[in-house]
């Protein structure tokens, strides 16, 4: 699924070029958890945030940089109170000098502060996708309660249930009634179609929570910012720590606006699982094999390595270009 929305989201059109994607795996709130979260971006807002750092950037975190004064000031003046004791706010403010996003000087007995920058608004939409490959009519009556909740929360824009491909008339999903609000994606890999269209759910408004508590809007706009950056600093796909880049086999190939691993034997992009030591393709790069700087910095392997470190760092996290 998220090979999938890497490749060809939205599945309801064409994306915009001002639009970035972020996308994570297993992502959520303390009581929900998604198996895709899909971050829509402004494109040069997502830059701009990467002047913070590849860091998640936490509540307390947020509530410094985002009202960091423009000149400087003393810390008391400048911040909103935030409920909580100041001297927790004093941490935050040298953990914030410390990773470089925020400016901090003594002026006498009082830390002054002024931002670096403006923390940009860059989050455009939330997209909510819960994957179940094998969603027989059982399976989708139990996971129907689920997305109720979801779109009675309305932490997400849009919320999609992915399953693969039935060849059925009508698929199981729809046969047990889910709620309308919620998206049917079918994949057959890499092919998808759109069995429903989701509604957009209000995020700006109040929503209820699955124990029944009213949620504010306030507080949801901080959640939606808290899910966003985690998402931020799970950074862009590492194909390097996961396959074999030493196999001289091994190939990068631009494909859909990204580097995707490709295997010049069999001739496709690999999973996980078949890009191994046990494959029976799998040829060891000799020494000599890409070597730049051998024996310190080259070798098998090393200098593919190199270049998705590279990329991880300019276009985390998942900047698609």
């Amino acid at each position: 699924m998220c090979q999938w929305a890497e490749r060809h989201w939205p599945p309801t059109g064409t994306r915009d070029p001002d639009t970035a994607l972020v996308v994570a795996r297993q992502l959520g709130t303390r009581g929900r958890r998604w198996d895709t979260i899909v971050i829509e971006a402004d494109r040069e807002l997502l830059r701009q945030r990467a002047l913070f750092g590849p860091q998640e950037l936490d509540s307390d975190l947020l509530h410094v940089v985002r009202h960091a004064p423009e000149s400087w000031a003393w810390y008391k003046d400048a911040l909103p109170n935030p409920g909580y004791p100041w001297r927790y706010v004093r941490e935050t403010i040298h953990e914030a000098a410390d990773r470089g996003i925020l400016k901090t000087r003594r002026n006498g007995n009082k830390i002054e502060i002024r931002r670096i920058g403006p923390y940009p608004d860059w989050v455009s939409r939330i997209v909510a996708i819960e994957n179940k490959p094998d969603l027989d009519a059982s399976a989708a009556r139990a996971l129907r309660g689920q997305v109720e909740k979801d779109t009675n929360l309305a932490l997400a824009d849009e919320v999609w249930v992915a399953t693969n491909q039935t060849g059925e008339s009508i698929e199981p999903a729809l046969l047990e009634r889910m709620p309308v609000e919620v998206g049917i994606l079918t994949l057959d890999f890499p092919d998808a179609s759109v069995e429903w269209y989701p509604s957009s759910l209000p995020v700006t408004e109040a929503g209820t929570t699955a124990k029944g508590h009213e949620m504010s809007a306030e507080t949801k706009a901080k959640k939606r910012l808290a899910l966003a950056e985690r998402a931020y600093a799970r950074g862009w796909r590492s194909y390097a720590d996961t396959m074999r880049p030493d196999c001289s086999h091994f190939k990068l190939k631009h494909e859909a606006e990204t580097w995707l691993p490709w295997c010049a034997a069999k001739e496709v992009f690999p999973t996980r699982v078949a890009c191994s030591g046990s494959c029976p393709k799998f040829t060891p790069e000799p020494p000599a094999a890409r070597m730049g700087g051998w024996p310190i910095e080259g070798g098998p392997g090393k200098a593919i390595k190199r270049f998705l470190a590279r990329k991880r760092c300019e276009n985390r996290p998942g900047l698609v270009e």
